[in-house]
């Protein structure tokens, strides 16, 4: 190779050396910059934030899995109802299941309702609104908050009624009927909708979303009467296709009375169905499961007058299979499979969460702290970048938990994630101590500092990955394998672990062979490579002579 090619070759190499470390600095800036304009933080977990956990047991013998899974869903949903993020609903052994919200202050209300049976009643619709309005820099999955106050009356011009809606069989219709439509009130507009702890919340009249923000497909929410049938007069439902290929709901009627209103005393869920059907015939009947809607039927609205149910109805419309399966799981989860007994309850305080989370970030920062002067004045100038890496590391780490925090994916932030945290500091100083000694063993050979930058990290690089390799696959065996708080430490340790992979091979690499290609920090000053490496003088000037017999190099 001519001197020429040579040089072009080197130039190419440092300026390539040069992108990857420019890359990882500007991923880290920018990432961090973007997470603190948009004002997101790490969504901290309950012995942090603060909270209520609880933790239940199924009574009964022989309890399935399905049950307790079908359990965990119902309640997942009324947890989500509550407007909070961060809780977590999980099974716990054979018959228990544990229930965290961090961030809550009326523990006490919330343990009230957390345990109680899904609530699913049917009511009238009074009249339609528009959907809530959305801050302008809300995040993401932002959930508007629910108020407990009064639902104002729908005016008359947009009340929902027999008269205004006109409902006409008509077998010409796509529909099989005709009718008018009618606009929401905008009197509502500025109105939350209605929470689940609102006081008398069955017999009220209450202002409620859509699932997938619709109601009667029209992307409104609806102003609902009181309760006029719980969810335990339907004993199933399911999701099927009719004989035209559309998706519909067919529902079962119950036999019993057993918690039906005053108003159908005597009287079997069949017969008060039909009850309530004749009273809303030609009318929207709302189906609300926890404050959603999950549709608002027309009561048989290709017919000309009403007719019995005979214990089973079929609800019918656009559906999509997805639409007809959550409509049927609502309408299943009128109660909830197996009897809750609290089994033990804790509150926990903010101000004892925010004690915990300064005392653990505190120890956290002084042991960095220590090992930043330990490898600083160990290996001077590779010092610099062991504390650049480390920022630069922590910046993305803080990026990616308050994005993840935005999310379903990662658990929440507590103690436990900021011990995987912290342990992973150990495991990203060592892995700058693994090559930092491995270009030790290089100079003392006989090699220059330039040579033994890049033939060290060569044989450092597999010592490192095995360490992260096996530090992560025992991550993801606790992550897949654990539950409660272990799972945190396992996610937040196997994320900083692949992060210190990641750094290493694209940041440390890189600049540590650019430091070494300098020819002032080659030199014997106090703070320069050569000095933190030992070396030799003769080693560490670029231009002394390899000796001969020197080129093995020395064992890692």
């Amino acid at each position: 190779m001519s001197p020429k090619s040579g040089g072009r070759a080197q130039r190419r190499q440092r300026r390539m050396l040069w992108i990857s470390v420019l890359v990882v600095v500007g991923i880290s800036l920018g990432s961090f910059a973007a997470v603190f304009a948009a004002k997101w933080s790490p969504r901290l977990g309950l012995d942090l934030a603060g909270g209520v956990s609880v933790v239940y047991t199924a009574e009964g013998n022989h309890i399935s899995t399905t049950d307790l899974n079908e359990t965990v869903n119902i309640l997942n949903l009324r947890v989500n109802g509550l407007g909070v993020s961060g809780a977590t609903v999980q099974t716990t052994g054979t018959n228990q299941i544990s229930v965290s919200i961090p961030g809550v202050t009326n523990a006490q209300e919330v343990l009230k309702q957390i345990g109680q049976t899904a609530r699913l009643y049917f009511r009238p619709v009074d009249c339609y609104a528009y959907p809530e309005s959305v801050p302008k820099h809300a995040p993401k999955n932002y959930t508007p908050p629910r108020g407990v106050g009064p639902v104002p009356a729908c005016q008359p011009s947009y009340a929902v009624s027999a008269s205004s809606l006109n409902v006409q069989p008509n077998s010409s219709s796509a529909n099989g009927f005709t009718s008018n439509n009618i606009p929401p009130d905008p009197q509502y507009a500025a109105v939350p909708s209605t929470s689940t702890v609102k006081p008398d919340y069955a017999n009220s009249t209450v202002l409620l979303p859509g699932v997938g923000n619709n109601c009667l497909a029209t992307g409104y929410r609806c102003v609902l009467g009181g309760s006029v049938l719980p969810g335990s007069a339907v004993t199933s439902a399911q999701a099927t296709q009719n004989q035209t290929g559309q998706w519909v709901v067919d529902y079962n009627l119950s036999n019993s009375s057993k918690g039906l209103p005053a108003s159908c005393k005597g009287q079997s869920g069949s017969q008060c169905w039909d009850m309530v059907a004749e009273n809303n015939f030609h009318l929207p009947l709302a189906i609300e499961l926890d404050g959603q809607v999950y549709s608002a039927p027309l009561i048989q609205p290709t017919q000309t007058s009403f007719t019995s149910f005979d214990g089973k109805g079929e609800i019918s419309g656009s559906l999509t299979q997805q639409d007809a399966n959550n409509l049927a799981q609502a309408m299943n989860y009128g109660a909830l499979p197996v009897v809750l007994k609290a089994a033990t309850s804790e509150t926990v305080s903010a101000t004892l969460g925010h004690s915990a989370l300064v005392a653990g970030l505190g120890a956290g920062i002084a042991g960095l702290f220590l090992v930043l002067l330990y490898v600083l004045f160990y290996y001077r100038a590779l010092g610099v970048v062991v504390i650049s890496g480390l920022v630069l590391t922590a910046m993305m780490l803080w990026a990616i938990i308050s994005a993840l925090g935005h999310t379903s994916v990662a658990p929440s932030f507590d103690l436990a994630g900021i011990t995987g945290l912290i342990v992973s500091i150990g495991i990203t100083v060592d892995s700058y101590i693994v090559y930092f000694e491995r270009l030790k063993d290089e100079t003392r050979s006989g090699r220059s500092v330039r040579t033994s930058v890049d033939r060290g990290f060569k044989s450092a690089w597999r010592t490192v990955w095995a360490a992260d390799f096996v530090s992560l696959i025992a991550a993801v065996v606790l992550y897949f394998f654990a539950v409660g708080n272990v799972k945190g430490f396992a996610f937040f340790l196997g994320l900083s672990t692949i992060m210190d992979m990641a750094v290493t091979w694209f940041y440390t690499r890189p600049l540590v062979i650019l430091l070494g290609q300098s020819s002032r920090l080659q030199g014997t000053g106090a703070f320069s490579i050569a000095t933190g490496l030992q070396a030799t003088p003769s080693s560490a000037s670029p231009t002394s002579p390899v000796p001969v017999g020197a080129g093995g190099g020395g064992g890692a």
